[in-house]
């Protein structure tokens, strides 16, 4: 039987109440619009904290905060290139937890790896500096490293050591595939497995009859709950022994792109079986990266580039030991999760 992360973390060991380190109130929070910056929302207004997030589009996201109550949500309109507003979210904050990263290039709008990736980092933690707030926690991503052959590692390595050489009280996690019900990875494979046709160009429908990987599909990844995942970013701030630490976080099951796509057709509700998994060349998923891709056919959500091609050609795993013990969880299989919430995907 699995435990869920809070039953786990409750029933773990706990520090003596002279040892309790002081409780933080308000926590700054960058990429709250996202997917799992919505459920670290969530998860820091349960346990009681005020998050006060960066958002580009201030009224709407307070209008979908009243579910959590009045009050107990704050937002700062701008983004990390705003030297106003960021001063703003962060000012009387206790702590940061900083997730804004992309996926995808978009350099007519200013959106690099470098430039949100290492300089977006690097103003959050300047900002940070000059307001006082002596504690971040990071979102980085597992494969991080010098010399990865994608530039989306490589400038989170660079965000990296601005974290760590900032002074600050840091903790880094490195997260594997992030999945649940209302993630883009998601709503991909539910489209890889259920649709007969996608729209091309929004409108015209368009054959999608194979369930495609890259490669040989034997590369391994260990996907990982996005519960699990808010509940350490936020159980790290009342933890002061995961300070100066870096958390490799994935599921307790490494699992092959080949058979993630079987356990995905087998599970979610309207799945196609007779949809077959073939594999694409990695040559020719490049080279579509580089044409096909760049432009606005298909959805947003089916559309891959380069450096994602790369990295389905590493491993994605991961030691847990580390994180079930520092956070006295025991972190959730895919396939359970996927189960419970297959019905549900958007």
């Amino acid at each position: 039987m699995t435990t869920t992360t809070k039953e786990a973390d409750q029933a773990g060991p706990t520090a003596s109440p002279s040892s309790e380190p002081p409780f933080l109130t308000r926590v700054a929070l960058t990429g709250a619009t996202g997917f799992v910056g919505n459920a670290v929302v969530r998860e820091l207004v349960a346990r009681g904290h005020k998050p006060v997030c960066l958002v580009r589009d201030r009224p709407r996201f307070l209008s979908g905060a009243t579910r959590f109550g009045p009050d107990r949500v704050e937002a700062v309109g701008g983004d990390l290139f705003d030297d106003e507003a960021l001063a703003k979210a962060v000012e009387g904050a206790e702590a940061c937890i900083h997730l804004v990263g992309i996926i995808f290039e978009n350099r007519l709008r200013g959106q690099t790896f470098e430039r949100i990736h290492v300089e977006g980092t690097r103003r959050v933690v300047e900002a940070c500096k000059a307001a006082g707030v002596k504690r971040i926690v990071h979102m980085s991503a597992l494969g991080t490293r010098a010399n990865a052959p994608s530039a989306y590692h490589r400038t989170k390595w660079l965000a990296e050591g601005y974290v760590k050489d900032s002074g600050l009280d840091w903790t880094i996690f490195r997260p594997s595939i992030i999945h649940g019900p209302e993630g883009e990875f998601m709503r991909l494979m539910k489209s890889f497995v259920c649709d007969a046709f996608v729209p091309a160009l929004g409108f015209i429908p368009t054959p999608l009859p194979v369930i495609p990987y890259f490669g040989d599909g034997q590369n391994k990844l260990q996907p990982v709950s996005v519960k699990d995942v808010a509940h350490c970013f936020v159980a790290a701030l009342s933890r002061p022994q995961t300070i100066g630490k870096i958390y490799e976080l994935g599921g307790p099951e490494a699992i092959s792109w080949k058979e993630l796509y079987r356990i995905c057709r087998e599970t979610i509700p309207g799945a196609k079986h007779w949809k077959p998994i073939i594999g694409q060349p990695v040559w020719a998923a490049k080279f579509l990266a580089m044409t096909l891709m760049k432009l606005p056919v298909l959805p947003n959500y089916m559309r891959f580039n380069v450096g994602q091609v790369q990295m389905s050609q590493e491993d994605s795993v991961c030691d847990i030991g580390p994180v079930e013990r520092d956070f006295g969880i025991k972190l959730r299989g895919f396939r359970q999760e996927l189960r419970e919430y297959a019905a549900m995907i958007g």
